[in-house]
């Protein structure tokens, strides 16, 4: 152990057996800075020791926390409810054969895989912000989609989400996460959050900026999470984070929240953060409290009224939540904007009819009308109409849901609207096995007895989960699985 590094041991209560992890020397006397009592620093650093929780978040845009609750039950599921979110549970499971991530649950997108604590920023941003009224939210820091989706399941499939992020290389993952989950009310960008306050200049009704961040809270998670931490670090992501807040607040209406969110614990990249932009702007932003956010919120809350989460306040990684009402108007510097042409027209009164006819006859869907319908080539897209109107204002890399293809007179639905339209589906289902549905999702075709020549396309279901879209050939179904989603060595049992 180099000299710089601190046994955990020498502060944990005499007589302890917690093995001892090493953390750097003035990451300690940092965090000893933060602490709101003395008697906090052996706790911390005993409940790092600790295995971390499982906990999982309930897609109730397919399922009902309380259906959800007696399916999984039945399979042996133990479920403890997370008291900050209504579809948050830590889970424990009797049979630990199948990896979470492939259950039929999982890639049927009845669930998300969600440490607890990070489900606390979407639940503060809807205490101040009404769901129904189809609010404009920005997710300005989103992969993986773990709060993307969390939003997209609280809006019920009203208003509208634009999910930024900033690495390119995670769009991708974003994208899945939200096709699985079956959502359609998100654009996509990929851009520095701090270009939102000129562009989109006071746009949105709610922002989550859950900020890059040193990471400290992930400890229990990842042990390794402290190998490079570095004081020179946590200032310069602190001058980030200032940055990315004070882009949100522009880009925020007046009168709407920001919640910023770090799952980090020093106060330089938390509280000092809140208290600079409020400093910058003291005639525009309102701290709002959080101590009532729960039953045992006041646990957490700070002086300020923020949610400063250590892990052994609530058994959870580490978190900070703050929620900054705008008051007022704050003036953006003006910008120069070239966005180029968007290489979609709206549909023609014809192609919207051909479409509506289409989804109806093979699977009794009715389109409905609250989003715009837009062509490309041969492709169907719905755009949200909040989202449509920016349009005009910055490009986007994905928006809404692509429907379909056109080839002449035939037509092909894409895998994320059956996702997205299963439950409204009437006609072309069938039924899988639990065996068959496993080799579905090894990207492999289904024999079937009862397919038929020019069946067409069915929607593929297997113990009420939708899967995805085969089509029907003689005496077999065709996967149409996108190659991205093939699994190959899933099994159910």
């Amino acid at each position: 152990m180099s000299s710089d590094q601190y046994n955990m041991r020498q502060y944990l209560s005499k007589g302890s057996t917690t093995v001892p992890v090493s953390l750097p020397e003035p990451f300690v006397e940092l965090i000893s800075e933060s602490l709101p009592t003395p008697d906090y620093l052996d706790q911390f650093l005993e409940y790092c020791d600790k295995p971390l929780r499982r906990s999982i978040r309930v897609n109730t845009l397919k399922i009902s926390v309380a259906d959800f609750c007696q399916r999984m039950s039945a399979k042996g599921w133990h479920l403890t409810a997370v008291p900050w979110c209504e579809s948050g549970f830590w889970l424990e499971r009797e049979d630990e054969q199948t990896a979470l991530g492939n259950t039929l649950e999982h890639l049927g997108g009845l669930f998300y895989i969600q440490e607890a604590s990070s489900m606390l920023p979407v639940s503060a941003l809807f205490q101040f912000i009404a769901s129904d009224d189809a609010p404009l939210i920005l997710d300005a820091a989103a992969a993986p989609g773990s709060k993307t989706t969390q939003i997209a399941a609280t809006l019920n499939h009203e208003g509208a989400i634009v999910a930024n992020e900033f690495s390119a290389s995670r769009i991708k993952g974003l994208y899945s996460n939200l096709q699985r989950c079956g959502i359609a009310n998100v654009a996509l960008t990929n851009y520095n959050a701090d270009v939102f306050g000129r562009w989109l200049a006071e746009s949105f009704d709610g922002i989550l900026l859950d900020a890059p961040c040193s990471g400290e809270g992930t400890l229990r998670k990842d042990p390794q999470a402290m190998n490079n931490w570095s004081l020179e670090h946590v200032n310069e992501i602190a001058a980030l984070q200032l940055t990315l807040l004070d882009s949100a607040l522009h880009a925020l209406k007046p009168g709407g929240v920001v919640i910023y969110s770090t799952c980090t614990l020093n106060r330089v990249e938390n509280e000092q953060v809140i208290e600079l932009i409020t400093e910058r702007y003291p005639e525009a932003i309102e701290v709002l409290p959080l101590g009532s956010l729960f039953n045992e919120a006041h646990k957490a809350q700070t002086a300020e009224g923020y949610l400063h989460v250590w892990p052994q306040i609530y058994d959870s990684e580490g978190f900070f939540v703050a929620a900054l009402k705008k008051t007022s108007s704050i003036t953006a510097e003006p910008v120069q904007k070239k966005v180029r042409p968007l290489p979609f027209s709206k549909a023609s009164k014809k192609q919207q009819q051909q479409l509506t006819s289409y989804l109806k006859k093979q699977f009794g869907i009715v389109l409905k009308d609250d989003d715009v319908l837009m062509v490309r080539d041969n492709e169907y897209w719905l755009f949200p109409e909040a989202i449509y109107q920016l349009t005009d204002e910055i490009r986007f890399d994905r928006i809404g849901l692509k429907v379909a293809e056109q080839f002449k007179d035939q037509w092909r639905l894409t895998h994320e609207a059956a996702i997205h339209w299963a439950s409204q589906t009437q006609k072309n289902i069938v039924q899988l096995t639990l065996e068959q549905a496993a080799s579905y999702y090894r990207g492999q075709d289904i024999k079937c007895s009862e397919a038929k020549v020019g069946g067409g396309e069915v929607l593929l279901i297997a113990q009420d989960v939708p899967l995805g879209l085969g089509k029907q050939l003689k005496g077999k179904i065709k996967n149409r699985l996108p190659r991205e989603l093939v699994r190959d060595g899933v099994q159910f049992i």
